[in-house]
């Protein structure tokens, strides 16, 4: 069984704290910026998904 959405863990590349952010699986390819949970700066969030699993995820700052 998939899920369409995921709660994902990562560490922040701003204040370097693990958070979690939920993906939705439903769309392959996406890239899109989320403030981080504790310090709020904005994360450019770049994952792929294949069979409801993800398989690429990158976090990083904004230029």
């Amino acid at each position: 069984m998939t899920h369409a959405v995921i709660e994902h863990p990562f560490t922040c590349p701003y204040c370097w704290e693990s958070i979690t952010m939920l993906l939705d699986l439903t769309v392959e390819d996406q890239n899109y910026v989320e403030d981080c949970e504790v310090c709020c700066n904005p994360i450019s969030l770049d994952f792929r998904a294949e069979q409801g699993a993800i398989v690429v995820f990158d976090a990083r700052q904004l230029p």
